[in-house]
């Protein structure tokens, strides 16, 4: 892979340290050993962003089974994520990229068009990683409805 390839599907995830609960440095190395699942949203208390995080909550117990964590990402702070979490009784834990440091590494932090006008933004996109760290699965511009039933199918494969 060369240093401007957007990595996918047989590569190594970039291992990138983000922020965490309470102030933690998380990365995806801390999950080793076990199957990941990282979906990256584009922003807190939004309508497709809530419906995804409360789906994969939902189905977190099924991906624990699968022996798969879950983490969501997007550039918002820790704070605004705590209240998101609380607002809507998250349970799958979420980190923020404020410097879109992972996401700039996998080529989601990109230009996006709404109503006319060009802004710089996260694509919704999902990874599953094996438990080595390597990228299994990779659903880009993911469409919410059935998302994570289609992700733990594919984690329960894994």
């Amino acid at each position: 892979m060369s240093e401007h390839q957007i990595p996918d599907e047989g590569d190594m995830l970039p291992d990138v340290a983000m922020e965490g609960a309470d102030g933690a440095t998380v990365k995806p190395s801390d999950f080793r050993g076990r199957k990941l699942v990282l979906f990256f949203y584009p922003k807190d208390m939004t309508p497709g962003c809530t419906t995804e995080s409360i789906d994969f909550s939902k189905a977190k117990d099924e991906f624990e089974a699968a022996g798969t964590a879950v983490l969501g990402v997007s550039k918002d702070t820790y704070a605004r994520h705590e209240k998101f979490i609380a607002k809507h009784d998250l349970t799958v834990p979420l980190a923020s990229d404020p410097e879109n440091g992972l996401a700039d590494a996998l080529g989601i932090w990109t230009e996006k068009k709404m109503y006319g006008k060009t802004f710089m933004g996260m694509v919704r996109t999902t990874y599953l990683v094996d438990a080595e760290g390597r990228i299994a699965r990779v659903w880009r511009k993911v469409k919410v409805k059935g998302h994570v039933d289609e992700v733990l199918e594919a984690a329960k494969a894994l």
